[in-house]
């Protein structure tokens, strides 16, 4: 028999390490994708659905565009015509407001680059109290500015530097500009402080500005201690109350507790105050006990014992002089008749702040145990009384003397946003008066010290010899975007306003600014800010805006848990 030939066997061995090869190379690339999930670079290194943007195109003009929108939508509400917001927040309640720190607060941004100023503007409400609307505005005008710059070909890096130059500059100089300074004695003097307030109040409340600026002045003056670099704002307590109008605001040296005393005793006067913050009441055990009663007397006698220790202990505290008690917990009926009894007058608070508020008024301590006060724990106070505010009855705990260091301004209004609006305006100038502990000098207002800053730093790019003359030329054209949006707001005409601004700063009228009033630049308008806000707000506009430019690329993981509720499927 023939043998059988080679050639088929030797082509069967070549097919079979084909297949295994094919089957090595498509192992292979399978363990590649489940490494890469299907993708390769950045994605492919990155969890499955995680976003990657990069880029000028992609992240910073993203970046950029995301904090002017935010800047645009609080820049209508800058200066005295600013209008309003009206936010409805995620809890649906209702924000008619022109405060940007508010604005911002409650509209729940999203876009990291936005958040960003959002950080910024409160910061500037922690530091300062004011100037929120200005670092928003300007930082979202820088970026604007840098956007032109970036497009015609400067490097970010180039921008910042130039920035950065030009800050340094501003901070410098803008010390040179001080037009007014405010002597250390304002602080005690109501109509001076007043004066100092009235342009911060007008931004807020155009036309209640005197009405206000009197009364925050008069309640500082009564809360300012000896020292004034103690001044403490949270001593300047804010009461509204529904009905009337806000020119019916007025100041109470003390409390005014919107709510009335217990029982029937509703006034004293020469009031000892003890301050309890435990309920009022029968002394409980903290131990489980049992008690074995054999009979009705026996059950009368327990009875009868627990109000002769409750009646002990109240008449023990009215021997000591106290009239007036001040309860943070629940108040007993028994021992609100023992306190009637004795001609002692109950309050109840239970707000631990308030309470605190309340030993910061009269003195007292706030005790932890029902028992007699030693003489260093009762407070005083002129008078305590009940007085029926609109259809709300309030306690009104008024001081007499200098001893007291909180004051309360009672707000009216016809309406809750209303109160809350003049709350705003109220917190705001007291932080103003805080600020001006530190440092009261002012410069020119309503856009003079801004453009006054531009026309230098202007004038100082001219001399640089680096590319960054043009990003610091960008910073001073940049805060050219007060006095403008002052005059857009008003319905001016911003180019001419701002040329006849430039045209008075060099005709030496250095406290020129913008007359939203008349509709011109007029050195006589006596507005003034002060130094401390705009030094801080040029920083914290500065850092945002940097902060911004820095990012070259977008990182955002996947969302964590399942899918939100707006997105599941109607039933």
């Amino acid at each position: 028999p023939k043998e059988p030939p080679v050639r088929p066997r030797a082509v069967g061995l070549e097919q079979q390490q084909r297949g295994n090869n094919q089957r090595q190379r498509c192992t292979a690339s399978k363990m590649a994708r489940s490494l890469t999930g299907g993708s390769f670079g950045v994605q492919g290194m990155l969890k499955e659905g995680t976003k990657h943007l990069s880029g000028l195109e992609e992240a910073t003009f993203k970046n950029i565009e995301a904090a002017k929108q935010l800047s645009s939508c609080v820049r209508t509400s800058l200066g005295p015509n600013g209008m309003n917001k009206m936010v409805i927040n995620h809890l649906e309640k209702l924000f008619v407001t022109n405060d940007a720190a508010t604005i911002v607060g409650e509209l729940e941004v999203q876009h990291p680059a936005a958040k960003l100023l959002v950080m910024a503007s409160n910061m500037q409400e922690v530091e300062v109290g004011d100037g929120t609307n200005l670092v928003v505005v300007l930082a979202g005008e820088l970026l604007s500015q840098a956007e032109e710059l970036l497009k015609s070909g400067l490097h970010v890096s180039e921008i910042i530097g130039g920035y950065k130059a030009a800050e340094a500059k501003a901070l410098a100089s803008i010390d040179s500009l001080v037009t007014h300074t405010s002597p250390p004695a304002v602080l005690h003097d109501a109509p001076q402080l007043a004066s100092a307030l009235r342009s911060v109040i007008a931004s807020k409340q155009w036309g209640n500005e005197e009405l206000f600026a009197a009364k925050i002045a008069e309640a500082c003056v009564i809360a300012m201690p000896a020292d004034p670099t103690k001044f403490n704002p949270d001593n300047i307590r804010v009461a509204k109350i529904l009905g009337s109008s806000v020119l019916g605001t007025t100041v109470v040296r003390g409390m005014c507790l919107p709510r009335s005393a217990l029982g029937t005793i509703k006034e004293v006067q020469g009031a000892r105050v003890a301050v309890y913050g435990i309920p009022l009441d029968s002394a409980t055990t903290e131990t489980k006990g049992t008690v074995l009663l054999k009979s009705a007397a026996d059950l009368k006698n327990y009875n009868d014992s627990e109000e002769a220790a409750l009646e002990k202990t109240i008449k023990a505290i009215r021997d000591t002089g106290v009239n007036l008690i001040v309860c943070g917990q629940a108040v007993g009926e028994l021992a609100l008749h023992f306190c009637e009894k004795f001609g002692i007058l109950v309050l109840k608070c239970p707000s631990k702040f308030e309470l605190r508020r309340i030993c910061r008024t009269t003195g007292a301590a706030n005790l932890v145990r029902l028992e007699p006060p030693a003489p260093d724990d009762i407070g005083s106070c002129a008078r305590v009384y009940l007085k029926e505010i609109g259809s709300t009855n309030c306690t009104i705990l008024e001081q007499e003397d200098a001893t007291s260091k909180v004051a309360t301004i009672v707000v009216r209004g016809s309406s809750p946003n209303i109160m809350d609006d003049v709350e705003r305006a109220i917190d705001d100038g007291v932080h103003t008066v805080k600020a001006m502990t530190r440092d009261a000098r002012f410069v020119a207002g309503a856009g003079g010290c801004e453009l006054q800053l531009a026309d230098l730093l202007q004038q100082h790019a001219e001399a640089q010899p680096g590319l960054d003359q043009y990003a610091i030329n960008k910073y001073g054209l940049a805060l050219e975007v007060v006095p403008r949006t002052l005059a857009e707001n008003a319905g001016l005409d911003a180019a001419n306003i701002v040329a006849a601004l430039y045209a008075a700063h060099k005709a030496g009228e250095r406290s020129a600014g913008v007359n939203v009033v008349d509709g011109q630049v007029d050195a006589t308008t006596g507005v003034l800010d002060l130094l401390w806000t705009k030094k801080e707000a040029l920083r914290q506009a500065t850092d945002a805006a940097v902060t911004v430019l820095r990012v070259d690329q977008i990182i955002m993981s996947k969302p964590a848990g399942g899918p939100k509720k707006g997105d599941q499927p109607a039933m």
